[in-house]
C-alpha cells in the first residue's frame, strides 16, 4: 500500500472513530474528534487493522499507553482511564465496521 493511500485509510479509520467514542470529564462527554485524539489513536490502532489483530485485549493496551494530555501539559493521563467501557465498546465496534468496509 502506498504512503498515500495508507495515509487515507487511516483518515478514514480515524473519522470512524472520532465522533463514536469519548472521553468522559467530569460527566461531560468529549468526542476523540472535538478533543482532536481520534487521529493519533488511529495511527496507533491502524497496525493492529492490517494485521487482523483487533482484540479488546490489544485495544485496552493501546489506550492504556495513550497520554491524554492536560490542565495545560501539566499531567499526563492515560487514555484508557478517560473512556469508560461503554464507549471502549462503542470503540471495538467501530473498528469492526471499518474492517468490514475494506
Amino acid at each position: 500500500m502506498s504512503e498515500a493511500s495508507t495515509a487515507r485509510a487511516i483518515e478514514a479509520l480515524a473519522a470512524a472513530i472520532g465522533d463514536k467514542v469519548y472521553l468522559d470529564i467530569a460527566k461531560w462527554h468529549l468526542y476523540l474528534g472535538d478533543a482532536k485524539l481520534h487521529t493519533a489513536l488511529a495511527e496507533k490502532l491502524y497496525p493492529l487493522v492490517t494485521e487482523n489483530e483487533v482484540t479488546e485485549s490489544a485495544v485496552a493496551d493501546i489506550l492504556a499507553s495513550t497520554p491524554v494530555t492536560i490542565g495545560g501539559g501539566q499531567k499526563t493521563v492515560p487514555m484508557a482511564d478517560l473512556i469508560p467501557a461503554a464507549s471502549q465498546r462503542d470503540l471495538l465496534e467501530a473498528i469492526a465496521d471499518y474492517q468490514r468496509d475494506l
